[in-house]
Order: structure tokens, then sequence, then C-alpha cells
């Protein structure tokens, strides 16, 4: 009889995943509510009925003075770096395009999900890919860096000194005499003026102001 597939659940509000699992099939799940607890849980128990799975938050809300791994990133990065033998799958709220972009580039997780937007389904063919040694991003998150990826091969020098001065000045004209080319040479106003509004086309910005904040939410400016 093969045994339970052996899932840590690493989450301060646990109470969705957990329905959603008894819904999927018969594991064998403990759960914990803190990165410091998981990361002892499943060292403690790596050659002895080790975890399979682990699926941890990014964020929680309960952390101390005390508290060594404040995220689920620091777990991610503290399995990885100790070579432990278990997949990682991310179900979060965080639905900011760079910071999944980052998680996933970094830490290289074996799937992300949504929370909002992961039923039983989903995090069954979630789990079913982790156990093939595959790897499975949700919809949702494929399309942001897809996005991403695309932004980045379009952004040119000039667009992101548009991007990084544009909030600096009242007014674009003042735009003339700080955008320069690579050979130094200055960029006139009506090509300062075509590039904002291909900008602003290309991240769906209603206006200026909502062209910088999604160049921030996509981490291409600071």
């Amino acid at each position: 009889m093969a045994s339970k597939t052996r899932i840590l659940i690493v989450d301060d509000h646990q109470l969705v995943i957990l329905y959603s699992l008894t819904k999927i099939g018969n594991f064998d799940v403990i759960t914990t509510n803190t990165c410091d607890d998981a990361l002892e849980l499943i060292l403690k128990h790596q050659n002895n009925h080790p975890f399979q799975i682990v699926l941890t938050d990014l964020s929680f809300d309960n952390g101390t003075k005390a508290t060594k791994l404040n995220g689920g990133e620091a777990l991610i990065k503290a399995i990885k770096n100790q070579n432990i033998a278990i997949k990682i799958g991310v179900i979060t709220g965080h639905v900011e395009t760079n910071r999944i972009y980052n998680v996933i580039q970094n830490l290289n997780p074996d799937a992300y999900l949504i929370k909002s937007k992961c039923g039983v389904t989903e995090l069954g063919f979630a789990i079913e890919k982790m156990r093939a040694n595959d790897f499975y991003y949700s919809h949702e998150v494929h399309q942001k860096i897809m996005r991403r990826n695309i932004l980045q091969i379009q952004m040119d020098e000039v667009a992101i000194q548009v991007l990084k001065e544009l909030p600096n000045h009242t007014k674009i004209s003042n735009l003339e005499g700080v955008i320069l080319k690579n050979d130094g040479s200055v960029i006139k106003l009506r090509s300062i003026e075509t590039k904002l509004s291909n900008l602003r086309a290309d991240l769906n910005a209603n206006n200026n102001t909502d062209l910088i904040l999604k160049a921030k939410e996509l981490g291409i400016i600071d």
C-alpha cells in the first residue's frame, strides 16, 4: 500500500487550504503558523517520515522580535540553502507583479498559486504536478510573468529615463534637456511625448500618474 503524501502547510490563515485538501484526497497534513516552526519540523523529519510538499504563504502577521525567518521567501531560501529534498508551493494573496516575478526568478518554487482564485481543482492539480516533479504556476501568475518579460524587452534606456524623471517634474516640457540619447545628445520634446504615449499604451495606463504607479508595480522603476 502506497504511503500518503505528507504535506506541511505554513500559513497563519490555514482554514481554506485545509478545507481544500480534505476535498482533494487523503493526505498526511501537518500545519504550522510560523516559518521558524516550519523549518524545524522539516529538519526534524528529514530522515524519518519526511514531508514531500510544503505549501507556504509569503507574509505572516504573527512575527515577534524572536522570529528568525520573517516570511515565506526566507523559509524557501533556508530550505534551498540546506538542500532539503522537498517540493515547495507558494500559495499567497500577493498578486503584485514585481513580487511574483522576483519570487519565481530568485527562488524558483515548484508552484505558485493565488489564494483568492485557488479552488479545490487547481490546488489538486498543482499537488499532482509537484508529485510528478513538474512545475505549476496559476494562469494569473503566468500572465503576469509573461507581461513582465515582454515589457522588460521593450524597455530601452530612453524609456527608463522618462519613467524615472517624470515624477520629478511638474510639466512634461521640463523633461527636454534632461532625457538624453546614448551618445549624450538631447531628445526633443515631441519624441519624449511620443515615448510617453507608447509607454501608456504598453502599460495600459490611463494617464502619466497611472503610468508611474504601474511601472513601479511591475518593478521597472523603484
